[in-house]
């Protein structure tokens, strides 16, 4: 009896806070489930789910419009430097002619004073006059290559010009051209690669215009960069699309290559063969793509296309938009 009774002290004892079922009226007292039911547990992972996806989304969509307008502020920012470069060297120039009839002015006013009030000769200026606007044009000079990737300084035997060359805003080398000033303008040293003419430009131009000299000198080094550049990122990024190696020349204005291209289930090689006529220019002049004789005939509508991408696109441009349409 004495055990019977400890029982049920014992137990609420135990447990005081534990309300039993005896006793208690729907909705007052006892034990809530510690976990959801299976069904309840389903419906909330499929809920949280369908928030995590909603949240995927919108965040894509979100990082889509920061890089579009990333995109148009640097379009617009580009623009922007082309256009102050172009005002700055227009600028140059209009400083370097006001200088030119300045000194112009006071050769002349210099002149028709003379000595003792004797009336010389205006055309004939002075040696040190000639020498001092020499040197100002030449430094006017080189401020505006500068803001063209031509940079230059002087030395104790002329000037030294480097040329930077780029391509789609990526810095690729620099070229080293020193030129004796005494007695003419002539090429003391330089780094151009042998392939480029220079002694063509430097025969037509040096003498006679050396701001069109460098010009065409820098159109040469920057369409041979580009050119080398668009074949070394199709043989690092496309290799694998590429069936055997890409054959090029030292100018990098001739390259051959093959690639296949899938047709009725079956693959069929092309042979490419693109010739930069143009030294200027880092596009092909002319694109010859050629296919076996057992190809079906809706491949010729595919190297028609493909034809017009290689002479408005750059290469490795190209093989990307491949990729992104196998995708």
């Amino acid at each position: 009896l004495q055990e019977e009774e400890e029982g049920p002290l014992r137990k609420s004892s135990l447990c005081p806070n534990v309300a039993t079922s005896e006793g208690t009226e729907p909705g007052q007292g006892g034990l809530a489930p510690a976990f959801p039911l299976p069904g309840e547990w389903r419906g909330k992972m499929e809920e949280e789910k369908v928030y995590s996806q909603n949240g995927v989304f919108a965040h894509l969509e979100l990082l889509e419009a920061r890089a579009y307008e990333a995109a148009v502020k640097q379009e617009e920012t580009e623009r922007q430097e082309e256009k102050l470069a172009r005002l700055k060297a227009r600028v140059q120039e209009l400083r370097l002619q006001r200088d030119e009839l300045r000194a112009k002015v006071d050769l002349q006013q210099k002149g028709q004073l003379g000595k003792e009030g004797a009336v010389s000769n205006p055309a004939q200026p002075s040696a040190r006059a000639v020498l001092e606007w020499k040197i100002k044009s030449l430094k006017a000079m080189l401020q505006i290559f500068y803001l063209t990737g031509i940079s230059g300084k002087l030395s104790k035997r002329g000037v030294c010009f480097c040329i930077s060359t780029a391509y789609e805003g990526t810095y690729l080398d620099s070229f080293h051209l020193d030129l004796l000033t005494k007695p003419e303008v002539r090429i003391y040293r330089h780094s151009i690669p042998t392939f480029i003419p220079l002694q063509q430009i430097a025969k037509k131009y040096l003498q006679t215009d050396i701001r069109r000299f460098l010009s065409v000198l820098s159109d040469h080094l920057n369409a041979y960069v580009g050119r080398r550049y668009q074949a070394d990122q199709l043989q690092e990024h496309f290799s694998g699309q590429i069936e055997g190696t890409l054959q090029r020349n030292s100018l990098c204005n001739l390259l051959v290559f093959n690639y296949n291209v899938s047709s009725e289930s079956k693959t069929f090689p092309f042979n490419v063969r693109l010739l930069y006529g143009d030294p200027c220019c880092s596009l092909p002049t002319e694109v010859v793509i050629s296919c076996t004789p057992d190809a079906p005939a809706s491949l010729a509508e595919t190297a028609a296309a493909h034809s017009d991408l290689f002479r408005r696109v750059a290469l490795h441009k190209v093989f990307r938009s491949f990729s992104s349409a196998g995708e």
